[in-house]
């Protein structure tokens, strides 16, 4: 039985990867930080079949002793400050997780478990302000906020490591991907949630940003798959996962409240106070590598994912589709 470490294990992408594995049959273990009140709604279902070990990217003695204590065949680094606008509130704190604690977890497994291959969760958010469309593994970065430099950071001292110890350390470039599990801070999710409030009387509007930024939406649960083959691949590369197609963040409004029979402009109301300093205007993925090489595809569409998440969310509030 092969072992596996998620870091974020109680996060989105945690949660799913930590399905698959257990169904590959994985012992999976997952490092959490500490605090007062711990979220397990995510894991709840498989909490058993799961260990969860206290650990934190800022320490870098939990991370050894992690390490050694379970040798493991693979670890799949999740964990990061991953909402883009609060990296701006909290640039420090940002780099110290998502860019610093990189670093502290492939020295942990450089020093102790040198044959553990190693998934670093990299970002299309590093590519920002891009210089092409679509984005490929070719494509230079140009990162728009404190989140995309810190994941940059984590990219690149992946590889660097990669090729200066000859660790199996790879980067997964994944592109917006979402899911009923997603936190309601984020877009797609606040959309969906909030749609579904106001289809149920429970709000009478949703405020948001941008409007026009685009992005390569797809499933998560499809993504962790891209993950896991990652690192069965036959050498140590990093790949661009997405979906290859664009949407608006007014597309998104548009499908998920016309799902509710709902028009999105009675209750959209754009408010300059969630607009980024700095915006990400277009993202798309060039994916053909994963697709020739891994042979990964994604099965959610556009319209499958926006309908799980609404369908998610009003029977999450008590509510049905009449």
């Amino acid at each position: 039985m092969p072992t596996a470490i998620i870091t974020g294990i109680t996060g989105q992408d945690g949660s799913y990867l930590a399905e698959l594995l257990l169904s590959k049959g994985y012992h999976v273990v997952g490092m959490m930080r500490r605090s007062s009140v711990v979220t397990f709604e995510r894991v709840q279902h498989i909490q058993d079949q799961i260990d969860l070990i206290q650990g934190d990217l800022h320490d870098q003695s939990s991370l050894m002793d992690l390490i050694e204590q379970y040798k493991p065949d693979e670890v799949y680094n999740l964990a990061a400050q991953s909402f883009v606008p609060t990296s701006w509130n909290q640039p420090v704190l940002t780099g110290e997780v998502t860019a610093l604690g990189v670093t502290r977890m492939l020295e942990a497994v450089r020093l102790l478990s040198p044959q553990t291959r190693y998934y670093q969760a990299s970002s299309s958010e590093m590519f920002g302000k891009v210089c092409e469309v679509p984005q490929s593994e070719k494509t230079p970065f140009y990162p728009r906020s404190p989140y995309g430099v810190a994941k940059l950071y984590g990219h690149w001292i992946t590889v660097n490591y990669r090729e200066s110890y000859e660790l199996f350390a790879v980067s997964g470039i994944l592109f917006n991907h979402e899911s009923p599990r997603r936190g309601t801070e984020f877009v797609t999710r606040k959309i969906s949630y909030g749609a579904a409030r106001i289809k149920l009387g429970l709000a009478k509007e949703l405020r948001l940003g941008n409007l026009e930024a685009r992005r390569d939406w797809g499933f998560a649960g499809d993504y962790v798959e891209a993950m896991w083959l990652l690192m069965q691949n036959g050498k140590p590369e990093d790949f661009v996962v997405g979906t290859g197609v664009t949407h608006s963040v007014r597309e998104f409004c548009e499908k998920a409240f016309g799902y509710l029979g709902l028009d999105y402009q009675d209750y959209v109301i754009q408010d300059p106070h969630f607009f980024r300093p700095a915006e990400v205007d277009l993202l798309v993925a060039d994916a053909s590598r994963v697709h020739k090489k891994l042979g990964w595809t994604p099965k959610v569409d556009f319209d499958g994912l926006v309908e799980m998440m609404v369908d998610s969310d009003l029977k999450r509030l008590g509510g049905e589709i009449t």
